[in-house]
């Protein structure tokens, strides 16, 4: 064996070991780089030569440098970040949305339970100006709180919409730097050895895609990445690259989508199909939390401000003369949305709109609702209630409309849930309505009374008992509960028996009998008649009369003042039209702020558990890549040792191999 064979063998094992060193100090540069997968040298033994004394090897040949790399892993991995990114996006966004609606004092129950509270020193002292003022100054603050809560989600909205949008920006950006990626690692597809950093960057940057939407990846045989988002829509193929863009919900112009370029052409992708990463989390915010949010905020304001100006209307002011109390609060009024892609006609404009109006504020739910043709029965509708998918059927009748609750069979006659849609013109088969009938009704509360003597606290009727009663009963209060109450229609009621019986006998101004008949007084219940309600304390007796007038004196009347103290306890929010007809299961006004408050808190609190378990999930399964692929500095600076020696030594058989080398020279030339 030749010196020329040594001296081969040695440089062999100094390349091999300076190789090693190489690609470990690489390592230690790269320990904190995220991302990065530690990289090894892969060595074999160079094939022997064979002589007569046997196999000889010739040393050490480096084959290629491979990173630590599981593709299991890395993917599971990648799926765990989006979901923590995700839940992590709602989390953050909904403990925003906690802030609108603060407890206590500063909250809207308290501000609606301190104005009807307020009518009780009214009810004291019917004339009395500074309670009046008051009552108006707690219905500014009402009015006030509303307004500025429907603001702040107003501004939460855009604040979703801005997120989006920088959001869909680095994706775009991240998609870009795949796709040359691609073209670099394609490019390079000839040589033996694979572009490890390359490749960390490629598996880094779809991760970090993940964080933002989920992604899934398939790898070609030239070892491009196929990136595909919303359950298999093409997003990165090679070295090309599809863009998205925020664009205007089609079915509601407030919310926004994510669309996806194809051929120059934007489609919108269904929110349903993107189930990971941050903005992910941001579109079910949105069209969840934020949405609810908004119609219980208008729920409660349109029921409230709808039966506190009911009330105020069935009374009578301080005014010259006297009339019925003008209303205290107006809210914005229920809209109807046409879906962008419904058909239009000749001049751009919608073949058909539709026109909400309310019809009993207290029926409100806090709810959109969805019209569209019914596929099964041709000229009616089914409207369908978004927030438990109750539908309706809406069929023609002449020039309205009536309803039946398809769950039930339930007859709801010309309304559902407490108003009214007309269509103008002839939708298309496919055209679709968004109806918010309280969406927008909180953000433009205001107070529309400002004249304290315009507030009704007079009744328009007066209660008065027979002087010569011989029972218990007296006037415990009347109030006017119908509009269609007539003041100049006197009543007079005789009780016929012990046990509550009476007669009665409805005299106009003329004295003419305009109405007879018998009922029963049970205690507890109020006699109702000519649209007003009389309720009695103690127990009448045979005999005994009661006259219902109109009020001569409204400025020391306070009937109505009273019935406005009796709203604290009504349950006029969110009532439900039963088989029957019957209404029933309202919420009292400060009820239904403490509900809202529950279900922001529920979902504030269940957001938070779900972030926390998914990110959880997500380290652990970050740990398991970072086994696998991580850098140990420890471990990076004993092999550095060890490579060390290893060319210490090769440098050592080199030396060896010089000095023979150098002898047989030495031995030739004598």
């Amino acid at each position: 064996m030749s010196s020329s064979a040594l001296m081969s063998i040695g440089q062999r094992a100094m390349f091999a070991n300076y190789a090693s060193m190489q690609t470990t100090g690489h390592n230690i540069a790269n320990a904190q780089t995220p991302g990065y997968s530690r990289q090894t040298v892969q060595l074999q033994t160079s094939g022997g030569q064979s002589t007569g004394a046997g196999f000889f090897g010739k040393g050490v040949d480096v084959v290629t440098v491979q990173r630590a790399s599981d593709a299991f892993l890395t993917s599971q991995s990648q799926v765990a970040s989006s979901m923590a990114a995700m839940d992590d996006a709602r989390s953050t966004n909904l403990q925003q949305l906690e802030t609108v609606f603060p407890p206590g004092d500063n909250g809207m129950g308290a501000a609606v339970g301190s104005f009807m509270n307020s009518f009780v020193d009214l009810a004291n002292s019917p004339s009395d100006s500074s309670a009046r003022q008051v009552i108006l100054s707690d219905a500014a603050e009402v009015a006030d709180r509303f307004a500025t809560a429907g603001g702040q989600l107003d501004r939460l909205q855009n604040g979703v919409t801005s997120d989006l949008r920088n959001s869909v920006a680095q994706f775009n950006q991240m998609a870009t730097q795949v796709a040359s990626l691609n073209a670099d690692i394609a490019a390079l597809r000839g040589t033996s050895s694979a572009p490890n950093d390359l490749l960390d960057q490629r598996d880094q940057l779809v991760k970090q895609m993940g964080n933002l939407i989920k992604v899934s990846t398939i790898t070609a045989d030239d070892g491009t990445m196929g990136v595909f988002i919303a359950g298999g829509q093409r997003l990165v193929l090679g070295a090309e690259a599809q863009q998205l863009a925020v664009t205007p919900d089609p079915s509601n112009t407030s919310r926004s989508v994510i669309s996806i370029s194809d051929s120059g052409q934007l489609h919108e992708l269904s929110s349903d199909l993107l189930v990971g990463g941050s903005i992910s989390g941001l579109l079910n915010y949105q069209d969840s939390d934020l949405v609810s949010a908004r119609n219980q905020l208008g729920q409660m304001a349109a029921s409230l401000s709808a039966r506190v100006n009911q009330v105020q209307a069935n009374g009578i002011d301080m005014s010259s003369p006297a009339g019925s109390g003008n209303p205290i609060f107006a809210v914005g009024g229920p809209v109807a949305i046409p879906n962008t892609h419904n058909s239009r006609d000749a001049s751009g404009g919608f073949a058909a709109t539709v026109s909400l109006a309310v019809t009993d504020g207290s029926q409100l739910k806090a709810s959109d609702y969805t019209l569209a043709a019914d596929p099964a029965n041709g000229g009616n509708y089914l409207v369908t209630r978004q927030s438990d998918g109750v539908q309706f059927s809406m069929v023609p009748n002449g020039t309205d409309y009536t309803y039946t609750r398809l769950s039930d069979g339930a007859a709801m006659g010309d309304s559902i849930d407490g108003m009214q849609i007309t269509i103008n013109g002839t939708p298309a088969s496919n055209d679709t309505f968004e109806l918010e009938p309280v969406g927008r009704a909180a953000v433009s509360m205001t107070r529309t009374l400002d004249n304290p003597a315009g507030i009704a606290a007079a009744s328009p009727m007066t209660a008065v008992a027979g002087v010569a009663n011989t029972g218990t009963a007296t006037v415990a209060n009347l109030a006017v509960v119908d509009a269609s109450n007539d003041p100049s229609i006197s009543a007079a009621i005789q009780f016929t028996d012990a046990n509550g019986g009476y007669a009665y006998t409805l005299t106009d101004a003329g004295g003419n009998v305009t109405g007879s008949g018998t009922g029963t007084w049970t205690a507890g219940q109020p006699i109702a008649l000519n649209g007003f309600q009389l309720n009695l304390n103690g127990v009448p007796n045979s005999g005994d009369t009661l006259s219902v007038v109109k009020t001569a004196h409204p400025e020391n009347n306070n009937g109505n003042a009273l019935a406005m103290v009796g709203l604290r306890d009504e349950t006029f929010v969110g009532r439900d039209r039963q088989i029957d007809g019957t209404l029933q299961d309202g919420e009292t006004a400060t009820d239904s702020y403490a509900s809202l408050l529950a279900n922001v808190g529920v979902r504030v609190q269940s957001a938070k558990t779900a972030s926390t378990i998914s990110q959880a999930t997500a380290d652990q399964a970050q740990d398991a890549v970072a086994d696998k692929s991580g850098v140990n500095l420890d471990e990076e600076a004993g092999r550095l040792i060890q490579f060390q020696q290893g060319y210490q030594a090769a440098a050592k058989v080199l030396q060896v191999a010089q000095a023979i080398f150098d002898t047989l020279l030495q031995m030739a030339s004598h």
